[in-house]
């Protein structure tokens, strides 16, 4: 196997990665959100932060990484139009998913306090977690631009 296919698999695998524990993590804790169980929550969240630090966050260093070499293999300029975008999205997607692993931290501790307590899960809960989600859309709008853009290149002067 030659370096660019090397680098191409593993551009595609830490994409998938990103968008696959996105949307798994999403779905959790969608769920068990649901379910107003402060210990399944708990459990839930804890999981997704372990998640998060270990497969997203390698992931968010390996894209870029893979994603540099595989347009210099290619000979792009690195100020493609199409490249521009997926940059400026590649940031947006950032700017959700940094404060979002902070707010399932928040999360998982407020569940775990309530479960501990035998307590409903707290106002300050629902409030953090109507952020949580709120921040997933553009970010996984994003990360779909950017697949697109991936894909087509298109040819925008």
């Amino acid at each position: 196997m030659d370096a660019y296919v090397a680098i191409k698999m593993v551009h595609i695998l830490s994409g998938a990665v990103l968008f696959g524990t996105g949307m798994g993590i999403a779905f959790f804790m969608v769920w068990a959100h649901r379910g107003r169980d402060a210990a399944a929550v708990a459990h839930v969240a804890g999981t997704v932060v372990v998640a998060d630090a270990l497969f997203t966050a390698v992931a968010v260093i390996v894209q870029p990484l893979s994603g540099l070499a595989l347009i210099h293999l290619q000979g792009y300029a690195l100020t493609e139009p199409w490249l521009l975008w997926a940059y400026g999205l590649y940031v947006l997607t950032g700017a959700c998913w940094l404060p979002v692993v902070a707010i399932q931290i928040r999360l998982r501790d407020l569940a775990r306090a309530a479960a501990a307590s035998g307590e409903p899960l707290p106002p300050v809960y629902d409030r953090l977690y109507r952020v949580w989600l709120a921040l997933g859309f553009p970010a996984f709008a994003a990360v779909l631009a950017i697949y697109w853009l991936m894909i087509a290149k298109p040819a925008w002067t």
